[in-house]
């Protein structure tokens, strides 16, 4: 598309079943009743002069611009704060509002530079069109007077600007700070003329406030008040394409705002049914990593890992891998052969690899970081309800009354999400987290937790059934939905089960670790509290009993009839852009595409059928199994596309093993990460921006990425990806990704209904999408399980083996930070690292009082699997006994420290429980150094003055 703002309709839009008409300067429109006149006016094509009015934010009334008059009527009124009513007779033009709209503008230009032929916002600025649409040609009011002209600019922040000399104090950003992104940072100081934004403190800049740069303020300016770096630098857009935000699973909409092939800024689309217009500093902010100096764009080869680099061309580098894979296939066996598919990648090129492993490979040896975080969501869900994704979409949180947060910290994961939660919550919906660590949601401004559950790390199954213990014995449990919608039998012998008195919040206290009394209300408040949303994260999922705990959330949800209607449900928060879709496109080695296993014969047969190959009936290996089996010898050779499993991946020493064992390890991503430190074969990437695809995010919405620039590297990564299944021999034809997603639809059923000419009509689809559901399905189980009845599970605890000693007292727990994202391969290569610029550990004042440790202070992370060295931040947000970190800096490489413990179901790694020791270092360990500086000689590349820096 050309570049034109989006639509603004002055107000929010307005549900209601009563439809009013009136006329507005004689035409006539029909509106839903409570509609504003300005947004009406809008409607009808019409527009009435505004300034402090924008349809994302409630009505405000204080600019004075929007002065209407309305026929028996009294005065003006503003038209953002006025509903329309039946009848009424509108008029948006006449002399005297000419005349009373001129006089305000008139003051708003006397205290504002004139400078708009070298202003950044030039052509770009409300209050310039507002002044032309007025008809204002001059200003009675002079500059000799006080003014704030001279008042300095804030360019602490490092994506944008904030200069108070064109400041209008319309309040529009702080409003969007209170209303859309809930921080609440921004206020107005001070009355009258001396009113101004202000952020914090007076001695706070935007960077040292409590601003989290999510843009919604920047969004909101009318003016060039607040503005992005990048446009002052670059100029005005030309074009804007509409794709999808490639950080978490939200799945932000975003307008890819270009001039020429420069990206000018990421502005989120107000239609985007995900973030509703909304975004965090990562999607708005944080692309500059597209264009960074240290991006691999050339192919590379080498023989050993001990030589450096040689760039080489496609032909050749192709070539050299596939000779390598069909050798090791003709001397080995397929099985000897594998590969990873990635969560940050498209749909359509996931599904690419698992097929090039499965049809070019002739192996299931196939896996994915998916599989490493919430495998035992698919394995859980599918087990109680009979489909392996969340029940809800994300406008289905505006009707909860009760939101039950368990291992998730939505406000640093999934902060668009957690704004749309935390708007809720101040409406007055009740909130119970469970989590070891004092998150953001437990208290902040205007949010406080109804209940803090802070249980001792891994101990989730033994809290929910407690709960459930609670609802059961209390006659709480919702009996009449369970008599139509599940297994009685199920339930009777299930609710035998947490009715046991050790099952009982007292019993289970010692363990859990929280007061029963506390247990005891949460579970009350849930089931009695009304609609009741169950979101959870990673801190569920990663445990040895992480399937145990999904089932566990599951009978929670189906025991009080939280299934199957807007405002509740069971909802994982996935932690990569397309972590749903890479489970949904085939990436385990047990099943293909839509969940179905390897062993059903009529599924083989479908894909058989459409391939022209025999696929294995038994499932491949996992991941980890893959590197044990190298590490024996039998594995010799692994293509990795868009994953860095050395960093993510637990027991840092054991992969690494695994991967120098291998005679040919391909890596296909943007850098070089710390997997390529023992690649082969290096094939550079395409980001999110130079691509065609779709994502699937955590609400199971397929929506589009289109190509906002041609590839740097010269292909999209489906490109590179049919250019090596062609070099081993497949004929690989296909032109566009729709092709691909053409066949996916062919043969997944939840997809049969999917196209691109219908996602880019509607805008997104949420799967099933297929005869029984044409139109997608934004709730899941509304009339009945897709597996008929829905499946009580018996949970029994069964404790970690992990466990805490004289040696080891300490919990490890991990997680993410809000300006990092997974291994931080995208955002520390972008500004992001001012707020985040390197991992530390989080430890109670009690626990570092006995240690001597001060914040700031080096310390030592020691487990029985290995030890790493990085600062202390001395915090109450812990609880004594435990500790937390982040892994986002390959120099902190937490996850040498995790162990191989996983969950029992799928195999999904236990990071969030590490008993550790934690003493006083002097800086980094020798295994740190050793490893930087195998790294070091692992990055030089032939021609070049130096090997590529780390990446910190």
């Amino acid at each position: 598309m050309g570049y034109e703002r989006q639509a603004d309709f002055g107000t929010p839009e307005v549900r209601s079943d009563t439809q009013v008409t009136c006329q507005i300067d004689g035409r006539e429109v029909t509106v839903p009743a409570g509609t504003t006149v300005m947004r009406a006016a809008a409607l009808t094509g019409g527009s009435i002069p505004k300034l402090c009015a924008t349809d994302n934010l409630k009505q405000f009334g204080s600019c004075r611009l929007c002065l209407v008059e309305i026929d028996g009527m009294r005065g003006t009124p503003a038209s953002c704060t006025t509903p329309v009513a039946e009848g009424m007779k509108v008029h948006t033009q006449t002399p005297r509002l000419q005349k009373l709209r001129k006089g305000v503008m008139e003051l708003y230009i006397s205290d504002h530079p004139l400078d708009c032929l070298t202003c950044s916002a030039n052509n770009d600025c409300e209050l310039q069109d507002q002044a032309a649409a007025v008809g204002l040609r001059d200003v009675r009011y002079g500059y000799e007077g006080e003014n704030h002209l001279g008042a300095m600019p804030d360019i602490s922040n490092p994506y944008f600007d904030f200069d108070p000399s064109k400041c209008i104090v319309c309040s529009r950003c702080v409003r969007a700070c209170d209303e859309v992104q809930g921080t609440l940072a921004l206020t107005i100081d001070g009355r009258g003329f001396d009113s101004k934004v202000s952020a914090g403190l007076t001695s706070d800049s935007f960077l040292s406030s409590e601003c989290v740069s999510c843009g919604a303020c920047v969004q909101a300016c009318p003016t060039a008040t607040l503005q992005e770096k990048a446009v002052k630098e670059i100029g005005k857009p030309e074009r804007a394409v509409v794709t999808t935000c490639a950080y978490c699973g939200v799945g932000c909409t975003f307008r890819a705002e270009m001039r020429g092939e420069q990206l000018v800024r990421m502005v989120p689309w107000k239609d985007g049914k995900a973030n509703r217009g909304h975004s965090c500093v990562k999607g708005r902010f944080a692309w500059g990593y597209a264009q960074h100096q240290e991006r691999i764009l050339s192919p590379m080869i080498r023989e050993s890992i001990d030589q450096p680099w040689r760039e080489v061309s496609w032909e050749e580098a192709l070539t050299y891998a596939a000779g390598q894979i069909n050798r090791i296939r003709e001397t080995y066996g397929r099985n000897a052969l594998g590969g990873i598919t990635s969560s940050r990648c498209t749909n359509e090129e996931t599904f690419l690899v698992q097929k090039l492993i499965r049809a070019g490979f002739g192996t299931n040896n196939v896996d994915t970081c998916a599989r490493v975080c919430h495998s035992p969501t698919g394995y859980g869900l599918k087990t109680t309800f009979g489909t392996s994704a969340g029940t809800q979409d994300f406008d289905s949180v505006e009707d909860s009354d009760v939101i039950l947060v368990i291992g998730a910290n939505p406000t640093d994961g999934h902060p668009v999400f957690a704004s749309r939660m935390k708007r809720r919550l101040r409406e007055g919906a009740k909130l119970i987290v469970i989590d070891p660590r004092r998150t953001d949601l437990v208290r902040s401004p205007h949010i406080e937790a109804d209940f803090h559950l802070p249980l001792r790390p891994g101990t989730n199954v033994a809290i929910l059934t407690a709960i459930a213990h609670v609802i059961v014995t209390e006659g709480l449990a919702d009996e009449a939905f369970i008599r139509e919608r599940c297994d009685w039998d199920e339930y009777q012998h299930w609710a035998e089960f947490v009715s046991a008195e050790r099952n009982s919040p007292e019993f289970l206290s010692p363990v859990i670790g929280v007061d029963p009394e506390a247990i005891r209300g949460a579970a009350r408040l849930f089931a009695t509290g009304g609609n009741g949303a169950i979101y959870y994260g990673l801190g569920v999922t990663e445990h040895s009993q992480g399937s145990s705990t999904v089932m566990a959330i599951a009978n929670l949800a189906m025991a009080t009839g939280n299934i199957g209607r807007r405002g509740v449900g069971v909802n994982p928060l996935r932690g990569q852009n397309n972590v749903q879709g890479a489970c949904d496109m085939g990436s385990f080695p047990h099943e293909l595409s839509g969940y179905r296993h390897v062993s059903d014969k009529a599924t083989r047969d479908l894909f058989e059928a459409e391939w022209g190959v025999k696929i294995d009936p038994e499932p491949g290996l996992r991941i980890p199994n893959m590197l044990d089996a190298a590490t024996d010898g039998q594995f010799k050779a692994i293509y990795i596309q868009g994953e860095d499993i050395l960093q993510s991946d637990p027991d840092t020493k054991h992969v690494a093993a695994g991967l120098a064992a291998m005679e040919c390890v391909i890596v296909h991503d943007l850098f070089l990460n710390e997997t390529a430190n023992y690649a082969h074969v290096f094939l550079p990437g395409s980001t999110f921006l130079e691509k065609n695809g779709t994502f699937t995010n955590a609400e199971r919405r397929i929506q589009p990425v289109r190509k906002v620039m041609e590839p740097l590297n010269g292909y999209e990564d489906w490109q590179v990806t049919q250019e090596l299944a062609r070099a081993i021999g497949l004929d690989w034809n296909y032109t566009h990704p729709s092709e691909i997603m053409d066949e996916i639809a062919r043969l997944t059923p939840t997809f049969s209904g999917v196209n691109y000419k219908r996602l880019d009509a509607e805008g997104s689809l949420q799967w099933p999408v297929n005869d029984k559901a044409p139109d997608g399905s934004p709730i899941m189980h509304i009339d009945g399980f897709v597996r008929g009845k829905g499946k009580f599970v018996v949970t029994d605890y069964v404790p970690t083996d992990e466990r805490t000693g004289p040696r080891f007292p300490l919990l490890l727990t991990t997680g993410r930070i809000l300006s990092q994202y997974n291994v931080g391969a995208q955002t520390r290569r972008t500004a992001n690292t001012v707020w985040h610029p390197e991992d530390v550990l989080e430890i109670h004042p009690t626990d570092a009082d006995n240690r001597g440790l001060k914040s700031g202070d080096w310390v030592k992370l020691a487990s029985r699997s290995g030890e790493t060295t990085l600062r202390a931040l001395v915090t109450d947000r812990v609880a004594p006994g435990v500790v937390y970190t982040t892994f986002h800096h390959p120099a902190t490489q937490a996850n040498v420290v995790t162990t191989d413990y996983s969950d029992w179901a799928t195999n999904c790694p236990e990071y969030k429980v590490t008993a550790v020791q934690i003493t006083p270092s002097n800086g980094p360990t020798d295994w740190q150094e050793d490893y930087e500086a195998q790294a070091s000689r692992s990055r030089r590349i032939v021609g070049h003055d130096s090997a590529m820096e780390p990446a910190e």
